[in-house]
């Protein structure tokens, strides 16, 4: 059976940054989508328990470097879009307290700025003014500005999009408001479909999530990150893993959560996702709990969606 390879581990020191040093590369039995792909996993050297807008920064921006080979990163952020296009910035802000970092999300805003993207046009989104409001987000939708709201502020469209076996009605922020999609997820525990990260994130994007949770999202998670309006648009994953949770989620529980200091930067969703899987399983093995498997919820749909 062919097999992803696509983990590379860097070693960069900037700011007291360190990515770690070795280049190691994790065979996944899943099959081949693209002949490799690579996530960069970029970790603070120590922990960061009060969220450090700089400290933040500079993670980023080696990841970027490292992602991309550039050697600065606004150079690599211009081979992910083009000036004139309309950005969309995909937080998570479902659970509140355990949301997307506010401060992550602002400085990838002035990264676009600064490779050639105008502030208005450039949106932060999620499903609902409530969910970003309580994940520390202001809500903006006019002046010159960067704007963010949820999809219940434009709606979705009326006609249906149809992959596989999901169909659902598209956020007009998306089909609307943008040309280029950076997805920026949790990685999180999910009570039924084992993790929720790059591939699950997109269900903010569509207006019947609810109806696509049976058999652990597989294959519904899948089919819908391949919508015709979706697919294509999704240049870029940012997987904000300065903080994670291995039980209880998608809710926010702090006693299942812990620092990972991290940051997963991909072009690859899968890729990304079956990475947070092993990320997960490894610290619920470190906490006595079962694997995902053993618990019925093995996230079957990263190998679908391969």
């Amino acid at each position: 059976m062919q097999r992803r390879e696509f983990i590379k581990k860097v070693l960069t020191y900037s700011s007291g940054l360190i990515l770690p040093a070795q280049t190691t590369f994790l065979n996944a039995k899943i099959p081949l989508v693209r002949q490799s792909s690579t996530v960069v996993i970029a970790r603070l050297a120590q922990q960061m328990h009060k969220a450090d807008t700089q400290q933040m920064a500079g993670l980023l921006d080696n990841a970027m470097m490292a992602l991309f080979n550039r050697d600065d990163p606004v150079s690599a952020w211009r081979l992910v879009i083009r000036p004139g296009e309309r950005v969309g910035l995909k937080v998570n802000c479902l659970a509140g307290r355990g949301s997307t970092h506010t401060q992550l999300v602002e400085h990838i805003a002035e990264r676009l700025q600064q490779a050639g993207i105008k502030t208005t046009d450039i949106v932060i989104w999620d499903r609902f003014n409530r969910d970003l409001e309580d994940g520390g987000f202001t809500i903006r939708d006019s002046g010159n500005r960067i704007r963010c709201y949820g999809n219940d502020s434009v709606g979705f469209e009326y006609d249906l999009q149809v992959f596989g076996s999901a169909a659902s009605r598209i956020s007009k922020i998306v089909t609307r408001q943008c040309d280029a999609i950076i997805n920026l997820p949790l990685l999180k525990d999910h009570s039924i479909a084992g993790i929720t990260c790059s591939l699950k994130n997109m269900f903010g994007s569509i207006h019947n999530p609810n109806k696509f949770h049976l058999h652990s999202g597989d294959p519904y998670i899948a089919d819908v990150n391949r919508y015709p309006a979706l697919y294509g648009k999704i240049r870029l994953h940012i997987c904000d893993a300065l903080e994670a949770q291995y039980q209880g989620g998608p809710s926010f529980m702090p006693h299942w959560r812990w620092v990972y200091n991290g940051l997963l930067v991909t072009t690859d969703p899968v890729a990304l996702d079956y990475t947070g899987w092993q990320i997960i399983e490894k610290k619920r093995k470190e906490a006595g709990l079962p694997s995902l498997k053993e618990e019925k919820r093995q996230p079957t749909y990263i190998a679908t969606a391969a």
